[in-house]
């Protein structure tokens, strides 16, 4: 398996990557190669992980520094033939990103065919001239991309482009397509990604490249799994740093951005939300509901054993009178929810994960410093604070706790808790506090509630659920495309190594030999 990551596992202090050592970890009957781009310096120094023996080879390239360092294979000048090609390949590229942005459907798909009409160029000659760092920087680039900014019918905020905004783009077009240009896809000595058998991107940017490639190369299944819509980040970082790149640059950026997700959708053969809310932006992203399997992320329900089981027999310490706050920061939300328990319940406590403001001690108010199986069977109710934006986690800890939750309706909190907790509007402290007093003042519910929660979460969020159902999507992907391993050398130390339809019988046609698989040897 051939796992591509960007910026997170293996490296140890890669975000996200938990899921991925899980997956790994549970699969030790597959052999992983795993293609790692890093987004800074510091992450490299960092280091990797603890990796099991299976993970057979790591594969690094950083998506930060010079170009010439990254590539990891040598890059010669480019001759008159090549510098033609890569002018038609990114002038296609250029009007694919400068054109209006709301083209009509048609419009829309010859867009699309361009932009990946141009990629695959882009990939091709990289493969044949050793990389694309210095044309992508270079003063054809550059004019070319400005005159694809001026050309009629180009966007209304490109046409203004100066020339600190050219260099800005393809600075980052460069960094964005590094993974292009690099050494990951067979050479004389090292197969790379022609010898995997399936490969799995963790998210639908840069690191999804080399899938893309090795799909179109070497006819290599591609699985895509997002837990937080890459598109979505982008857009929201872009524009929360908006004062840092000027209207032009964050126009084609996001042009570049949005075909390059659709284009990545369009050519995964499964792709596989966390949740509902992510699965619904795939959607509008251009992803085919078709291939889309949510495989929600698991947790190790080991931890929460204890605490869940004297829960269902009633032996936990459940004093009616506790809330814990959970999953957010000690806001004025919070205080509002306070205010309007006590008032209803002067004797209601309040327990909140996080640290204390300064200063800041209301009565009837205690801290914990974690969220640990202990805390969370301290609270007679747990809160999900806040507005929950990604994967609710806190939730699902709470009920592998068995405790009964009050939870604001976002995001995927209903799909989470199903029928097993209580669900107010968002930012509503009186129907927040109206829902604990609720649970708070019975007993019986919250046992129901609790032993529900418990049982939903084993079976549908543990570590588990989530590789298993992994596994079955491997074994999916790959019985539809097998092993494209070389006929000619098979390896005499693994039996059945060499397929049995490699070999027809003597004397028999073309027409009556087996079938040869698309885009296999």
């Amino acid at each position: 398996m051939g796992l591509l990551t960007e910026g997170g596992y293996p490296y140890a202090s890669g975000e996200g990557g938990q899921w991925c050592d899980q997956l790994v970890r549970g699969l030790p009957g597959h052999d992983f190669e795993i293609c790692a781009l890093s987004r800074r310096a510091r992450q490299d120094a960092g280091g990797w992980c603890d990796l099991p023996e299976h993970v057979r080879r790591v594969r690094t390239a950083p998506l930060w520094g010079d170009p010439a360092g990254a590539v990891g294979r040598a890059h010669r000048a480019y001759g008159r033939r090549e510098r033609r090609r890569f002018g038609a390949y990114f002038a296609g590229l250029a009007e694919a990103l400068t054109a209006t942005v709301e083209p009509g459907p048609e419009d829309r798909k010859t867009q699309a065919y361009r932009f990946a009409d141009a990629l695959n160029g882009l990939a091709d000659l990289a493969r044949d001239a050793g990389g694309l760092g210095s044309a992508l920087r270079s003063e054809q680039a550059l004019r070319i991309l400005e005159a694809a900014c001026r050309a009629p019918g180009s966007h209304p905020a490109a046409y203004g482009i100066r020339v600190a905004d050219l260099l800005a783009v393809t600075a980052l077009l460069e960094r964005a397509l590094r993974p292009l240009s690099l050494d990951w896809y067979g050479t004389a000595g090292d197969r790379g990604l022609a010898g995997v058998d399936l490969c799995h991107a963790t998210s639908a940017g840069p690191a999804a490249l080399p899938g893309l490639l090795a799909k179109r190369f070497f006819g290599t299944p591609f699985l895509v799994t997002e837990y937080e819509v890459r598109l979505r980040a982008y857009y929201l970082n872009s524009a929360a740093s908006a004062a840092g790149l000027s209207l032009p640059v964050r126009t084609l950026l996001s042009a570049f951005h949005r075909q390059l997700t659709a284009e990545i959708y369009a050519r995964a053969d499964i792709i596989t939300p966390g949740d509902a809310q992510v699965r619904r932006w795939q959607e509008r992203c251009g992803a085919d509901p078709g291939r889309l399997r949510t495989v929600h992320p698991g947790l190790d329900p080991a931890p929460y054993e204890a605490v869940g089981e004297r829960a269902e027999t009633g032996e936990g310490p459940d004093d009616g009178l506790t809330v814990l706050w959970a999953g957010g920061k000690a806001e004025p939300f919070l205080w509002e929810t306070l205010a309007a328990l006590r008032q209803a319940e002067p004797e209601v406590r309040m327990r909140v994960i996080g640290e204390p403001l300064p200063g800041v001690q209301p009565v009837g108010v205690s801290y914990a410093p974690a969220a640990t199986p202990c805390t969370y069977a301290t609270g007679s109710v747990v809160v999900l604070a806040g507005s929950a934006e990604t994967f609710p986690r806190p939730l699902v800890e709470a009920m592998l706790c068995g405790r009964a939750t009050v939870s604001p309706d976002s995001a995927s909190v209903r799909e989470v808790i199903g029928g097993t907790g209580l669900v107010v509007p968002p930012r509503d402290a009186g129907a927040l506090a109206a829902a604990c007093l609720e649970l708070l003042h019975d007993a019986g519910r919250r046992a129901r509630l609790g032993a529900a929660a418990r049982a939903r979460a084993l079976e549908l969020f543990t570590t588990e659920r989530h590789v298993t159902d992994f596994h079955g999507i491997y074994l999916e992907l790959i019985s539809r495309a097998p092993a494209g391993r070389d006929a000619a050398a098979p390896d005499p130390a693994v039996p059945f190594s060499r397929a049995a339809e490699s070999r027809a019988p003597i004397g028999l046609t073309p027409r009556q030999s087996s079938p040869t698989w698309a885009g296999r040897p």
